[in-house]
């Protein structure tokens, strides 16, 4: 069974610094029959400005996961902590018992476009805690290349959560494939272009939660990027 949410029917946030896309309810924007999928909380795509950005905020018992598309993304905390997220790198921030910190775009020229996704944690009043790591293309380019994993397999991001994200980039007419295990459920954010899954058309900022599928199949219809997330 795939359940599409459609792109133009997000919830939608504009300022004058910020276009940003809820897929589920996020802040202001709320709908009932979209707060969530299994422990996936949040998925919220985001333009930035230049030189502007979001000012200290603070959060706790959550896993966040920021992926830059184009441009770079900066932040700082609360212990004094700063750096840089870039196209290819996914940064894992446990908030744990408490983070306050900073997110900006730090280019006076250019806008910062990243996704910033929120996963409920296994436990609660972890240690606070950032990991980052980069994901050449080459690794992504035609197969699901694991980004983030509770055990931090090959090489991924380790994660407080029964949970796996993959990223692929695909080529036109590339196919891929994903078996999830009996009993567990996926949910697939296109990043860019267009893919058939199982048949279903899914195009730019679209998502669909999959469940009861025993193979999820991918035929990219033009150059796409594709986020799925393996979830229990």
């Amino acid at each position: 069974m795939i359940k599409v949410r459609p792109s133009a029917e997000r919830g939608r946030t504009r300022t004058d610094w910020l276009d940003s896309s809820h897929t589920f309810s996020f802040n202001r924007y709320h709908d009932p029959r979209h707060t969530g999928f299994r422990k996936l909380l949040v998925i919220n795509e985001d333009f930035v400005a230049p030189g502007r950005g979001f000012g200290t905020h603070s959060h706790g018992d959550m896993e966040i996961l920021s992926y830059v598309v184009e441009g770079a993304l900066e932040h700082r905390d609360s212990a004094g902590g700063s750096g840089r997220i870039r196209p290819n790198e996914l940064q894992r921030m446990t908030a744990g018992t408490g983070v306050s910190h900073s997110e900006f775009n730090g280019s006076q020229a250019e806008p910062v476009h990243f996704f910033q996704v929120w996963i409920e944690p296994e436990t609660e009043g972890l240690r606070p805690g950032y990991e980052q790591r980069t994901f050449p293309e080459g690794e992504r380019r035609g197969r699901l290349r694991l980004l983030a994993s509770r055990e931090g397999a090959d090489g991924s991001v380790s994660i407080h959560q029964d949970v796996k994200l993959y990223d692929a980039l695909l080529a036109p007419r590339d196919r891929v494939s994903h078996q999830p295990a009996v009993g567990r459920h996926a949910w697939i954010q296109v990043v860019k272009g267009a893919v058939a899954v199982n048949g279903t058309l899914l195009e730019r900022g679209d998502g669909a939660a999959v469940s009861e599928e025993t193979s999820i199949n991918f035929e990219a219809l033009e150059d796409a990027e594709v986020l799925l997330f393996d979830l229990a």
